[in-house]
């Protein structure tokens, strides 16, 4: 080989083992890599869900009842009557002929016709002559759906034409022999606080099953039933509400609702009940007639069509009149009707009398019921 290719092969040897020697020793450098990795993977996630729920909560308190006290009054009242007031008959007729008594009623019975007056019903002519209700329907074939007429004349079985035997002073038959003569009302207002029961109401001692009219007081029996006859057992509180047309059918307005367009509805049902809707009036000397209308709503059972059964029984629905520390005896109603009573009396001085009824049921029935309206208080000539 000639000089001068060695010398180029040198040459070259040379620059590659400078090159190699560089490359050697360069510092070596990290490469990051990022792998990009797409897959599903399922998360189990707990969802906690808050609701708030009205919960409503029965709390037992115990209530007290008070009991109100009788006022003893003074003067004591020098006439006494149950008689009806005079007042428009519901149905316009001409006078039946007296009745002729049925199958039901012995020919030999001692009886005598009464004369139906203006206001009379069948639980007023009861009072008066002391002869139940039942006996007097059966006598002249009534039922609970009858309309007894002024001017009729009814078979009382058993009754001898006098006053009946509880000294209960009534005036006689329109037409018999020297009648006495018999008060008449004045005209004047009603004197009794929200009468008719039309205002506002309250409950009485904080009760609420206790809807009382504004002005009058409430009384409750819940002790035992020892009435014979009788179911036994404790009367039972009844409820009483205050209603109005708005709460009942219109077919029950005229039937519960007497005047305006409220009145009082006290019920129980399945257990024996006695109670007392009362008020305190201040009078001034004089005479005075208090009336009581009242419908017994006293059902012993309901038929196949759900009808009302009335109760059927003479003491299955009694009132009593209440005039301060005395009043009336316990008289039988007749339940399906409105029932009326009356109570004069006299003061001869100035007096806060306390008026009302005393009701009460001493057998068990489905329902034992009562609606109390347009009770009366006037002034009498």
């Amino acid at each position: 080989m000639n000089p001068l290719k060695r010398i180029l092969l040198a040459l070259f040897l040379f620059t590659l083992a400078a090159l190699g020697l560089a490359g050697c020793s360069q510092t070596p450098q990290t490469v990051e890599v990022t792998r990009v990795v797409n897959q599903e993977v399922p998360i189990e996630v707990t969802r906690v869900v808050v609701e708030t729920v009205p919960v409503e909560v029965t709390v037992l308190a115990p209530v007290e009842v008070t009991r109100l006290v009788e006022v003893v009054v003074t003067p004591t009242p020098e006439a006494v009557s149950l008689a009806s007031p005079p007042a428009a008959p519901t149905a316009t007729a001409s006078p039946t002929q007296t009745p002729t008594p049925t199958a039901t009623t012995d020919p030999l019975a001692v009886y005598s016709l009464y004369t139906v007056q203006p206001g009379d019903s069948l639980s007023s002519i009861a009072a008066r002559t002391g002869v139940p209700v039942a006996e007097i329907m059966a006598a002249n074939g009534l039922t609970a759906a009858s309309v007894i007429i002024v001017g009729q004349q009814l078979i009382i079985p058993g009754w001898t034409g006098g006053a009946p035997p509880n000294g209960t002073v009534v005036p006689p038959p329109a037409g018999s022999p020297n009648p006495t003569a018999q008060p008449t009302v004045s005209g004047s207002a009603n004197l009794l606080p929200n009468p008719s029961f039309e205002g506002d109401w309250y409950f009485f001692n904080g009760v609420q099953e206790w809807q009382i009219s504004v002005g009058w007081f409430l009384n409750i029996d819940e002790g035992p039933n020892t009435l014979d006859p009788g179911d036994g057992g404790n009367f039972i509180r009844p409820e009483v509400r205050v209603v109005s047309t708005a709460n009942l059918p219109p077919q029950e307005h005229n039937l519960f609702i007497f005047d305006g367009v409220k009145t009082v509805k006290v019920f129980k049902g399945g257990a024996p009940v006695h109670f007392e809707l009362f008020t305190d009036v201040a009078l001034q000397p004089g005479s005075y007639r208090f009336t009581l209308n009242f419908f017994p709503d006293v059902v012993s059972v309901y038929d196949a069509l759900g009808q009302k059964v009335w109760a059927s029984d003479s003491l299955a629905a009694e009132v009593r009149i209440l005039y301060s520390g005395g009043g009336s005896d316990w008289l039988s109603a007749t339940p399906g009707i409105r029932n009326t009573l009356n109570y004069d009396f006299t003061l001869t001085q100035p007096t806060t009398v306390r008026l009302g009824g005393a009701f009460r049921n001493r057998f068990v029935n489905v329902n034992n019921g009562w609606f109390l309206d347009n009770w009366i208080l006037q002034k009498i000539d």
